[in-house]
């Protein structure tokens, strides 16, 4: 009798569970072979240069920071397969704050020792890191670096790649790349050391970087490596030559576990110099932080599985204080080592524990493998992930960024490479803002426009409104507006407006659907300001739709709400609104119309000729107190009195004028002036609100050569009314002689 919660496989008998458990054993160590290779290559990068001494405890803190790491977060994480370490970027930006921590202490003091402060400022920022990652994740507000800008990010991890790549060569060579070192690189042997490593980065880029089998890159290093030294036999070079020649490392001691938090070691910290470590500190942070978040979302991604954001950051917070509290420092889950190990078997938490223990096994022999390893095979390896960083950022980047992204992401990495991370990460924001913001600008704030003759409410109509709307619905125009209007939109909104207004003159209602507008700023408001000012010229009303209440108090605090301006709920409304007022209008004007055809008939004896003159005038409307022609202009002009009355003025004294004639409605003036084309001789002023058809000297000539007949006619009128006025003025003369 067998329990019959345990099963067996039928194949090979073996407990499913126990299938699993070496499933995830296979996957852990076959994930761990990135590790272990990629940790030497880290340890090297960290303590170079005046750290080299001291790359025992580099190489015990890099094992340690990826044994707790793995242990934490595969115990910890939503993914139970993912596979922790530190990462190329963390490790770039770490190098690069001990490197800056080394410097200021160098230049305060030569003989200052160096172990004890590099290792107390990574625990001491991995531990930062670690609160910082957990605030976030407490937070929920690790979602908002999803907000920085996409250049911004690749430029930050594009820079990353770049100093990953020049600590590979200070790596090789012993010295960093700068100005001051650039003649030491003219050395023979450094040269070839250099090539070595770069045909190593080209070898690794043909062949692992296309295949990506868990065990060709430990395959590719150790052919490097015996290739290295068959090449050092061949030229009767012994090991120990090599390395006092540069091609090998010399061999550290046994790695070194030393806890950095002694009270001496403390006491005699470089606290001055914190200040100005606090940009490389941020960097790491931020490093950190983001390659926890794209790293997550690559693997949910690749494995179409879902995990939790909050709770990612809280497990790696919680990973990188303990890493930090022993020495280690940051790092977070790994796509490649996470999707090698679900590929190779490994589903559980036990390829994460699995992981952990080969790190800590590396404790013992990484010493003595470093020592027979040639720097060009590690250092190629570096050249290999940083020039594969650029690649991806600065090559690859090109054909999903537009040329002004891309050009910003080049920027940005510049500026952190010649600045520092701060510097970058400020500039860098402000120029993807910038951008977004004349990316934004270009978008069309105009999703369709229409007039009232092709889109009209839902009222039925009768067939003569109808004819009405169909003939004079231009009058009516709209805009469906449409994304976030700000000064750049809200600019090419008005200067499209400007353009609509010169080409559909005949427009008296310019309606706004903000249906699908997500907020106006204050500077759309003064863009609206101009809108209103350009209709108010030309009569124009300005219909507002939609409008919500957070726009709508915009628009009210630049007094842009008011007179010309009315607010309507629905689209549909307003163009009802709209569309009374047109057919009331048209009414209206049908009226007067029909008053001036039957005046115009009687003056002219024909219905047609009438109709021909109404065809050649001009209609206006002018207000009380309104100058209609000023004395001195020329006679261009004259104008028929439908409605309203009018003055004429001349100068008298005290700069006053004196009205000697009024003329009411079926009366003209400035006939005479026409004809005989001579100055203005007084002013004609509108004493109440006037309707007026002008005729003017083109359309007067037109007539004179196209219709004689009604020329005529009009001739004749205009000698009547001047012998009725004549008559008039000696009756006048013969009252005032008495």
């Amino acid at each position: 009798m067998t329990d019959p919660a345990i099963g067996f496989d039928p194949v090979t008998g073996v407990s499913p569970s126990v299938k699993r458990a070496l499933n995830d054993m296979l996957g852990g160590g076959a994930a761990s072979i990135l590790t272990l290779t990629f940790g030497l290559s880290y340890a090297l990068l960290i303590f170079a240069g005046p750290l080299s001494p001291y790359l025992s405890y580099g190489i015990a803190a890099t094992f340690i920071s990826s044994a707790v790491l793995a242990a934490v977060i595969g115990l910890g994480s939503s993914l139970p397969f993912a596979i922790a370490a530190p990462d190329s970027s963390t490790a770039a930006v770490t190098g690069i704050l001990a490197a800056s921590l080394v410097e200021h202490i160098e230049a305060a003091n030569l003989s200052a020792p160096l172990l004890s402060p590099v290792l107390i400022t990574l625990g001491l920022s991995t531990v930062l890191t670690g609160i910082v990652l957990c605030g976030l994740g407490l937070t929920r507000m690790g979602r908002a670096i999803r907000y920085v800008p996409y250049p911004v990010v690749g430029g930050f991890l594009g820079a990353t790649g770049l100093l990953i790549a020049l600590g590979a060569i200070r790596v090789i060579t012993g010295y960093p790349v700068q100005l001051t070192t650039l003649p030491r690189f003219a050395n023979g042997t450094t040269l070839l050391e250099i090539g070595a490593a770069c045909a190593m980065a080209l070898v690794l880029y043909l062949t692992w970087h296309r295949s990506r089998t868990p065990f060709g890159l430990p395959i590719i290093l150790v052919g490097g490596v015996l290739t290295a030294h068959l090449a050092f036999w061949i030229s009767g070079v012994s090991l120990d030559q090599a390395r006092s020649m540069g091609w090998t490392f010399q061999p550290p001691p046994q790695a070194a576990f030393m806890l950095p938090w002694h009270a001496d070691d403390l006491a005699r910290y470089p606290w001055f110099a914190v200040p100005d470590l606090l940009g490389n500190l941020v960097a790491v942070i931020f490093v950190t932080a983001s390659s926890t978040l794209f790293n997550t979302t690559g693997i949910e991604v690749a494995v179409h599985r879902e995990a939790n954001l909050e709770r990612e950051l809280n497990v790696t917070g919680a990973a990188n204080i303990l890493s930090g509290v022993l020495g280690g420092y940051t790092g977070c889950s790994s796509i490649s080592r996470s999707i090698l190990n679900l590929s190779s078997g490994g589903r559980g938490r036990l390829s994460g524990l699995t992981a952990s223990a080969l790190s800590l096994l590396m404790l013992a022999i990484a010493p003595e493998l470093l020592g027979f390893i040639p720097k060009f095979v590690l250092g190629g390896l570096l050249l290999y992930l940083g020039a594969d960083q650029l690649h991806k950022w600065i090559i690859e980047s090109r054909k999903r960024l537009s040329k002004l992204e891309y050009l910003s992401l080049v920027a940005i990495i510049v500026i952190i490479v010649a600045w520092g991370f701060v510097p970058g990460i400020l500039i860098g924001v402000i120029i993807g803002c910038a951008t977004f913001a004349f990316s934004a600008a270009r978008v069309e704030s105009i999703k369709y426009s229409f007039d009232g003759s092709e889109y009209r409410s839902s009222l039925d109509r009768s067939r003569d409104d109808q004819e009405v709307l169909l003939a004079h619905g231009g009058k009516i125009q709209g805009l469906n507006l449409q994304s976030y209007l700000f000064f750049g939109s809200a600019n090419r909104l008005y200067q499209h407006v400007k353009q609509l207004l010169q080409q559909r003159p005949e427009c008296r209602y310019l309606l706004f659907d903000f249906k699908l507008v997500t907020g106006v700023d204050s500077s759309a408001a003064y863009s609206f300001a101009q809108i209103k000012r350009s209709a108010g010229d030309l009569g124009v009303e300005l219909i507002l739709v939609h409008l919500s209440a957070a726009a709508e108090k915009v628009l009210r605090a630049s007094d842009f709400v008011g007179e010309g301006v009315t607010i309507i709920g629905e689209l549909d409304h307003a163009l009802e609104w709209c569309e009374n007022e047109l057919i009331s209008q048209h009414q209206g004007l049908a009226q007067e119309e029909a008053s001036l055809r039957d005046w115009f008939a009687g003056i002219l004896d024909s219905e047609d000729d009438a109709d021909e003159l109404i065809r050649r005038c001009q209609r206006i409307e002018v207000e009380a107190g309104e100058v209609i022609v000023q004395a001195g202009d020329p006679a261009d002009s004259m104008h028929f009195i439908l409605d309203g009355r009018v003055g004429i003025m001349i100068p008298a004294d005290d700069d006053r004028t004196t009205r000697v004639r009024s003329l009411g409605r079926y009366t003209t003036i400035g006939e005479m002036g026409m004809v005989s084309q001579t100055p203005r001789s007084a002013t004609i002023q509108a004493e109440v609100d006037s309707v007026l058809y002008v005729l003017n000297t083109h359309q007067f000539d037109a007539i004179r050569e196209e219709d004689p007949a009604l020329s005529h006619k009009l001739l004749t009128y205009f000698v009547s009314v001047m012998a009725e006025r004549l008559t008039f003025a000696n009756r006048t003369i013969a009252v005032l002689r008495r």
